[in-house]
């Protein structure tokens, strides 16, 4: 039986944004060209990269990659990770709307890494998965239906023009039979032959799922347990594995011997390579091979002893590299009434579900094969890490498994490495299975931040000027970046999201400093949109205050007479409006707002607020999203809840402190997340705005914060200027 097979491939360069890990090189070329440029032109650069990303992202255009058809039915293969957030359910319903076909006739599977998908379109972060392959899937689907379409009117004798498509089957014009795809494809002789160019794609008044509410794809599945995550993975025959870790940050191992751990029950081989500072033992359990672990004769040197007092005097803003210039802010903030406040945020675990984990199987020889399953949100970055530990001329087939949570943390993978090492030491598939406290305490961190902002404000209400200093940690840059090309850029790219306010400033000066930490930091949920925005949202807050104006009212009085002006003000007066704001609260309670547009998306929060024994309650949150279009609004509205849940949570109560080089909480009894009895009413109202759908997994926690602490002044006179909120 045939299968759909073109000929040949065709791709296709969209540029959407996509947070680029390894940016070293580019940016290093960068520098060494232009170092007295960027001075100048710094604050352009920043511009783009908040408007536009950090560069294209290849999607393929070859059917033959995202489709295969049979008899049976029609696999869709998914180069995006589902970690939760539904990518999967709403990718399905952008294929079977061009396909002509129900989206529960689609059989979805998550793609490996032989399937043929680029690097640049095989991970999940940036909230781009939708906007970035809105329409090169559509013309994938397109084209698929229009080459079925061509080969069953050969086969039936009649025009093309005669077929209409639709649930999986051409209907001919004035008769009463049928041919289902499966059966084009089947009757097909020869090879297929793709287009120059797309399917024509169809009118948006014509769609049938695309901006219909579907049930996920992967439902059944999680209801049942029947989903694969990467602590699940198994195959014949393998064992289990547990790595070393150090005492602190940056500390290498400068001795290891067996100890006592070889004659632990179970164990199977202990693996020391001083070299690539590794020590692990594998056994015929997990627990045995944790314990086996704890008996390594180990002596590490080097590294940080950093407390907490130290990272908080290094994260202070001040000096540093211009990133927005407008105007004479010095002789704006001479005029009208003047303020000036300081904000913080602090170093914050991602907290997800899954830990990090792994399996390997690595064939024996230099060059043996390797295959490894596991839960990762960049395919590419595992392999290239496994590429450096064990040789880049090894073949990798990494299978994706659906995570437990990511939120940035599983950007690349550790634990795939370790039992990568571990297999190839002992012939063996091995699994690496992180415990809750190597995952708290061994992970990279959301980076602390501290901002100072002075501003003016005239009689009228209008912003005269702001002078805003910003200083945090490393996001996107890697270890590995030299640190001469960071400071010559001066800013990382993810630390400058959600770091502008967002109207209408005749002078506006923003100075960024950027700090190179003891302590590992990285990805979280939104790079530097939940602190940036705590910070903005909360002076402008103060502004209003200041000018003795309605909060919500300053906001509309100061938006720019723009697009996203107006999709700001949109969400805005919704979101009011959903909440009451005109409406006097029910007693005892009060309400703050907020607004943040990232990654093109523009959004809005009302925070309803009590204070009871002395702690912060939030009893109902009123959200309004402009994220241009909506694939599917169950699903959107989901990643909202998502948002704000989060974003509460760190608002609330997240926090880590570091003692002698290490964070100090080793799990959730130290480190508490938001309960579900804390969880209050959530409601989430959808606008429209375009064509173009944009990003919903990350932008909307950007306002939360400052939501909630606005509503705290509103409530008790307060001004809580540092999370977690703390009266």
């Amino acid at each position: 039986m045939s299968t759909l097979k073109p000929n040949k491939v065709l791709r296709k360069k969209v540029t959407r944004r996509r947070v680029l890990i390894g940016l070293g090189t580019t940016a290093g070329v960068l520098v060494v060209g232009v170092p007295l440029a960027l001075n100048a032109g710094r604050p352009a650069l920043v511009e783009y990269v908040v408007e536009n990303g950090t560069g294209p992202q290849e999607a393929p255009f070859n059917p033959d990659l995202w489709f295969e058809v049979t008899a049976s039915g029609i696999t869709f293969y998914v180069p995006k990770m589902e970690m939760g957030q539904g990518i999967h359910t709403a990718l399905a319903q952008i294929a079977a709307e061009e396909l002509e076909v129900k989206p529960e006739q689609l059989t979805v599977k998550q793609a490996d890494t032989a399937r043929g998908y680029a690097g640049g379109t095989m991970f999940t972060f940036g909230s781009n998965s939708v906007n970035a392959l809105y329409t090169p899937l559509r013309e994938a689907a397109a084209t698929l239906r229009e080459l079925l379409r061509e080969e069953a009117a050969r086969q039936l004798g009649v025009p093309a023009k005669n077929l209409t498509a639709a649930g999986g089957q051409f209907f001919i014009a004035g008769r009463r039979d049928t041919l289902s795809y499966g059966k084009v494809v089947a009757g097909k002789q020869g090879e297929w032959t793709l287009p120059d160019k797309p399917a024509r794609l169809k009118a948006r008044k014509d769609f049938k799922r695309i901006g219909k509410a579907m049930p996920r794809v992967d439902f059944r599945d999680k209801v049942l347990g029947l989903s694969s995550y990467g602590y699940d993975a198994r195959v014949d025959g393998m064992l289990y594995g547990a790595v070393a870790r150090p005492p602190r940050y940056g500390a290498t191992l400068a001795g290891a011997s067996a100890g006592a751990a070889s004659a632990q029950p179970g164990v199977v081989k202990v693996v020391i390579d001083l070299k690539a500072n590794f020590a692990g033992v594998v056994a015929d359990s997990r627990t045995r091979a944790r314990n086996a672990v704890k008996k390594l004769d180990l002596r590490w040197e080097g590294g940080t002893n950093v407390n907490q007092a130290e990272i908080e005097a290094q994260v202070r803003a001040g000096a540093g590299v211009v990133v927005r210039r407008r105007g004479n802010v010095g002789a704006a903030l001479k005029q009208g009434t003047r303020i000036e406040a300081e904000y913080s945020t602090p170093l914050v675990a991602h907290a997800h579900l899954e830990p990090l984990a792994a399996l390997a199987q690595v064939a024996p020889g230099k060059n043996g094969k390797i295959e490894v399953w596991t839960a990762t949100q960049y395919p590419q970055k595992v392999m290239d890490d496994i590429h450096a530990a064990l040789g880049k001329d090894r073949e990798i087939l990494l299978h994706p498994t659906q995570l437990g949570g990511g939120f940035g943390r599983k950007a690349g993978q550790t634990a795939a490495v370790e039992a990568a090492r571990l297999s190839a030491a002992t012939g063996t598939p091995v699994h690496v299975g992180w415990t809750r406290e190597e995952d708290l305490q061994q992970a990279f961190f959301r980076p602390p931040s501290h901002h100072i902002l002075r501003g003016s404000v005239s009689s009228s209400g209008r912003i005269l000027g702001v002078e805003q200093f910003t200083a945090s940690g490393d996001i996107i840059w890697p270890a590995s970046m030299p640190e001469f090309v960071k400071d010559t850029i001066g800013f990382d790219p993810g630390g400058v999201l959600g770091l502008f306010m967002p109207y209408d400033i005749p002078a506006y000066h923003v100075t960024n400093r950027r700090e190179a930490l003891p302590v590992p930091t990285g990805f979280w949920r939104g790079l530097g949109v939940f602190p940036n925005t705590f910070a903005v949202e909360s002076f402008a807050d103060e502004l209003a205050h200041a000018a003795k104006m309605d909060p919500l009212e300053f906001r509309l009085n100061n938006l720019p007479d723009t697009e996203n002006g107006q999709r700001l003000r949109a969400v805005l007066e919704q979101a009011a409006k959903r909440a009451g704001w005109r409406t006097p609260p029910p007693a005892g309670r009060a309400r703050g707002i907020a607004c943040g547009l990232d990654v093109n998306t523009a959004s809005a929060q009302v925070a309803e607020v009590s204070v009871e024994n002395g702690q912060v309650r939030v009893h109902r949150m009123s959200v309004a999203v402009d994220p241009g279009m909506v694939i599917n609004p169950q699903g959107a509205k989901m990643q909202a809840e998502g948002s704000v849940v989060m974003g509460l949570s760190s608002t609330l109560h997240e926090v880590l402190t570091v003692k002698d080089g290490m964070v100090e909480s080793a799990n959730f009894d130290t480190y508490p997340l938001l309960t579900l009895r804390e969880t209050p009413q959530i409601d989430v109202d959808l606008l429209e705005s375009g064509d173009t759908p944009y990003g919903m997994g990350e932008p909307i926690i950007g306002p939360v914060g400052a939501a909630v602490a606005n509503a705290v002044f509103a409530l008790t006179g307060k001004r809580l200027r540092e999370l977690p909120l703390r009266l």
